[in-house]
């Protein structure tokens, strides 16, 4: 049987035939109104049963692709895997129906958990200071960089003026050391974009903080490394956590997103806030608090020299349940294991199309994905990236991204469901010089001929 995303879908108006309807109503036992004079007089609607038009949806519906059909061969931009466990905790009436303005004392589960969920990302982050506001990666990282910009002012140190941004940093690096003033610092990504750790990662940190710097981490590829490295005990200072990248977020249509912060001791005070703090004295649920005159064990508390909210109320609450929900599930050892079954499917792939493909740091151990570029295929064929990319979506797989040159495996794919993705593309390579390169398709965007894919 043909691939739903090989089949072509005839229109609805394809399938019409005079006199066919999907249902059959009473007669009228009203006067007939005639439409309004300014609306159209002939629609020409499709005459379709009701199985033409369940079939016809339905196969249109099977053309869609989504994360319960299969492998999204994208970058690192998100998991692509979503606990259904993580669906059912938002949903919970304690959760789902709470609202911002609510007296904290009647929400303590709700503030219990962003308690919680702080002090998992620290003890991950090996970084004490904890926020959950920012609604996104990128607002993490102006938070980050604005936390490093109020230390260095409350120190006096007006003159820095430099952030220090690799070339294998996050894109939008650049536009957030711009934002928030030019404070001096280091913005790295480690792993890096190209999916390789920076292994002199200390000696760099301690270069900056030798000259009075504070080194910033973007931790859109902490997945990478969970529960193997903690970025503060490498030497950061800052870091920023994408829930959807990391712990099982879903994050398609640009939201909503979660971008918690983390920072070393002295930080704190800067963070954004309110923030979720245990009282003094709290013992077990329902006891009073010594001195407190109520019952809550958990409130809300801007930290001391803070910069202020970055987000209304508490940051995206129910994408926060789901990073919590999906720490609770697996645990320190299991966080572990999944990084680590990471770094070994995308090292599995680099191997296997090594040959197949152009891998430019094919010869270092990668992490959670690693670079290819199809340029020898186009020099040799003719066939570009794009030919490839829109070539294997005929085969019923996700097609990669072609703007950058990565293949990321997700951490949770089984070897025979990556193994497919692998066999398709290593059979590919026959078609190039033939049904591939007369496809039509001709794609000069980008001349090194690299694509981004993630598994």
């Amino acid at each position: 049987m043909a691939l739903p995303a090989m089949q072509t879908e005839p229109l609805i108006y394809e399938l019409s035939s005079p006199g066919r309807q999907g249902a059959a109503l009473p007669e009228c036992d009203v006067p007939a109104t005639p439409l309004p004079k300014n609306t159209r007089q002939e629609l020409h609607l499709p005459e379709v049963s009701e199985v033409d038009v369940v079939r016809h949806f339905t196969r249109l519906s099977q053309k869609n692709y989504c994360v319960d059909l299969g492998i999204y061969p994208l970058g690192s931009c998100t998991m692509k895997y979503n606990p259904k466990i993580n669906e059912e905790a938002v949903k919970l009436p304690g959760l789902a129906q709470v609202h911002p303005y609510q007296d904290p004392e009647t929400v303590q589960g709700a503030i219990q958990l962003m308690f919680e969920l702080q002090q998992y990302l620290a003890e991950i982050s090996g970084l004490p200071g904890v926020t959950l506001q920012p609604a996104a990666g990128a607002q993490g990282e102006l938070t980050g960089v604005l936390v490093i910009r109020a230390y260095h002012l409350a120190r006096g140190d007006y003159k820095r003026c430099k952030v220090l941004v690799p070339d294998s940093a996050h894109g939008t690096n650049p536009a957030t050391s711009s934002m928030s003033g030019e404070t001096v610092g280091l913005m790295l990504t480690n792993p890096n974009t190209l999916g390789l750790f920076e292994e002199n990662v200390q000696e760099v940190c301690k270069i900056v903080h030798d000259a009075g710097g504070l080194v910033y981490g973007d931790g859109a590829n902490l997945n990478a490394i969970v529960g193997v490295a903690r970025p503060g005990d490498l030497g950061f200072d800052v870091l920023h956590s994408n829930l959807h990248k990391t712990f099982s977020v879903p994050h398609g249509g640009g939201g909503p997103g979660a971008g918690p912060v983390m920072v070393r001791k002295d930080l704190t005070q800067y963070l954004p806030g309110p923030n979720a703090v245990k009282v003094a004295g709290a013992r077990v649920a329902g006891a009073r608090v010594a001195g407190a005159g109520s019952s809550a064990r958990y409130k809300l508390a801007m930290p001391k020299k803070s910069i202020g909210r970055v987000k209304s109320f508490y940051g995206n609450f129910l994408a926060l349940v789901r990073a919590y929900t999906y720490i609770r599930s697996f645990g320190n050892e299991h966080l572990r294991e999944i990084a680590e079954n990471a770094v070994l499917n995308a090292n599995y792939l680099l191997a296997r199309l090594k040959d197949t493909y152009s891998a430019p740091y094919g010869n270092r151990v990668c992490k959670h994905e690693f670079v290819l570029t199809g340029t020898p295929i186009a020099q040799k064929y003719g066939v570009h990236t794009l030919d490839i990319a829109k070539r294997i979506e005929d085969y019923g797989f996700y097609p990669p991204t072609i703007y950058f040159p990565l293949i990321a495996p997700r951490r949770r794919q089984s070897r025979p469901r990556t193994g497919a993705v692998l066999q398709r593309l290593k059979l590919l390579q026959p078609r190039w010089g033939s049904r591939l390169s007369n496809c039509g398709i001709k794609w000069d965007a980008d001349e090194r001929g690299r694509a981004r894919i993630g598994i």
